[in-house]
């Protein structure tokens, strides 16, 4: 089961503010940090993907090494 990243920005905010961030600067640092987790961070899905689509790839070049050490092979 694929769970998401959940990140809550305003609990995030009322700490930063209770630490003596402006409310302004609480809310910037909150939102920069929520737009990171949601686009730059790998899911495992990300991940998953990533590795069939290596997998496939290897697949594709042992196959392409195999037919040319047929075809040497053939020619010695």
């Amino acid at each position: 089961m694929e769970r998401a990243i959940v990140f809550d920005t305003l609990e995030y905010a009322k700490k930063l503010k209770a630490a003596g961030f402006t409310e302004q600067q609480a809310e910037i640092q909150a939102e920069a940090l929520a737009d990171m987790f949601e686009n730059q961070i790998a899911t495992k899905r990300d991940l998953r993907e990533l590795e069939y689509r290596l997998l496939i790839r290897l697949g594709g070049i042992l196959a392409a090494a195999i037919a040319i050490v047929a075809a040497i092979v053939k020619l010695v």
